[in-house]
């Protein structure tokens, strides 16, 4: 009898102890995380973030000055009223020359009915119809820096629509719901394009990233429901659902701080199970387990 006690007990405490190895995979929970940066360059008017706060999209958390860039819009819509002047000289000149051309015109089909009745010169023909020929080159001169002008006006309306577009971005606008982990400047900072605002995450699903050998890849099929284990304390466990979203199509040796199903293996393949976390129990680096089958 007391043989069969210790025997039982030592089947009790082989299977407490050697319950880690129960699980496919070990990994970490993480995010992917939002970089958000400026798009102008200028002080920061105001900005209205703090970490750890849950931000809506479409929110506006910040707006940098403007003032520089709505003297540069006043600046160029000042040189398109200059530019149309010009078009209205170069309109003017051209009523005038067409007036001009008709009346010349005019002029070459009388001589030409005079002529065919020996009732003019052909001298008085040829300086009438140079005539009429120079203001048609005049004529077309002006469509052709009529055209010109133009061209710089459609120039001139891009560019005030990227200045537009700048002061329109000046303002800026949360893009995704999640939590804020990390801000990156304080109100009234300098800041300039591409300068890191702060950074945020969607923290109603993570990813638990976790690493299996190729013995193991077979077991792990994209889109299948999976168990995640992560800690509840220092003895029970939580136990949940996750998809796996993606499979690695590369090996890379075994990063140091996970272990694996077989501690031999120097290769292993990343996968990434999605783990909803409507009740915020997951946190960002916190170790997880997976359970493929």
């Amino acid at each position: 009898m007391e043989i069969v006690k210790l025997m039982a007990v030592g089947a009790i405490l082989f299977v407490s102890c050697s319950s880690d190895e129960l699980s496919d995979a070990y990994g970490q929970f993480e995010v992917d995380e939002v970089l958000i940066s400026a798009e102008t360059t200028g002080k920061l008017l105001s900005f209205d973030v703090k970490e750890g706060e849950l931000i809506n999209e479409n929110i506006p958390v910040a707006v940098i000055d403007t003032s520089t860039l709505a003297l540069k819009k006043k600046e160029i819509e000042a040189g398109i009223k200059a530019v149309k002047s010009k078009l209205a000289n170069l309109s003017a000149q051209e009523e005038v020359i067409n007036s001009q051309l008709n009346t010349a015109q005019k002029n070459l089909n009388r001589l030409k009915a005079l002529k065919a009745e020996n009732a003019a010169t052909d001298q008085q023909l040829d300086e009438v119809e140079g005539t009429v020929e120079m203001l048609i080159n005049q004529k077309k001169t002006i469509t052709t820096q009529k055209t010109s002008v133009f061209a710089e006006i459609e120039t001139m309306n891009v560019r005030i629509a990227q200045v537009q577009d700048q002061i329109e971005k000046s303002v800026v606008v949360n893009p995704v719901n999640g939590r804020v982990l990390t801000t990156f400047v304080e109100p009234f900072e300098f800041t300039s394009v591409g300068k890191p605002l702060y950074e945020i995450a969607n923290l109603e699903q993570l990813i638990l990233r976790v690493y299996v050998s190729g013995a193991q890849l077979d077991e792990v099929i994209l889109g299948d429901q999976v168990s995640v284990i992560f800690d509840k304390d220092e003895d029970e466990n939580h136990i949940t659902m996750g998809t796996v979203s993606w499979i690695s199509t590369k090996a890379e040796f075994t990063p140091k701080m996970i272990q694996t199903k077989d501690e031999r293996v120097t290769q292993v393949y990343a996968v990434k199970v999605l783990v909803d976390n409507k009740d915020g129990l997951l946190k960002i680096g916190m170790p997880g387990e997976v359970n493929f089958n």
